[in-house]
């Protein structure tokens, strides 16, 4: 009974510090030391999550996004079952490449790290871009469709500029 509240416990520390990532960095990573099984249990709701939100955000910022409505046997429930999919997709790529990236460049620099936690910092590291996903909804209402058109009213002026940036 005690290891069960300790896990339930560990679950929601783990979901408190996927908030704090935006925050308060320093303690996540901190934590993201202890490579034991139950921590690394306890993190991987969260993990698989950042993943495959950043890989969603990623996914509709691409160009291939932006010319999805060209095609007329696309409409909205489709582009969100493509986003959902090639941004699991993409995310989960990313996050087994570039966490062996991450691994070796770290093994280089003298880090004793373990590929796992190399990954795991990558994605407590994409909240940021996780986090993006949170203007989509705006530029729909400024823009409607036309952000997945070529040519649209969201390609030009200020508001391009604006959404650019803050998604960089």
């Amino acid at each position: 009974m005690a290891s069960v509240a300790s896990g339930e416990r560990g679950v929601r520390d783990w979901w408190l510090r996927t908030l704090l990532v935006l925050q308060r960095p320093r303690p996540v990573f901190v934590a993201l030391r202890d490579d034991s099984r139950e921590a690394v249990s306890d993190r991987a709701e969260q993990v698989l999550l950042l993943v495959w939100v950043a890989g969603i955000a990623y996914a509709l910022v691409t160009p291939t996004a932006g010319t999805l409505l060209d095609d007329n046997e696309y409409d909205g429930l489709l582009i969100a079952v493509w986003a959902f999919l090639a941004g699991g997709l993409v995310g989960t790529a990313a996050y087994w490449f570039f966490g062996l990236v991450l691994h070796r460049v770290g093994r280089l620099l003298g880090s004793q790290g373990s590929y796992r936690r190399a990954r795991h910092v990558l994605a407590f590291a994409s909240a940021p871009l996780a986090l993006s996903l949170v203007l989509l909804p705006v530029r729909l209402a400024l823009y409607g469709e036309d952000i997945f058109r070529s040519g649209g009213s969201d390609a030009a002026g200020h508001g391009a500029w604006v959404f650019g940036a803050l998604e960089a």
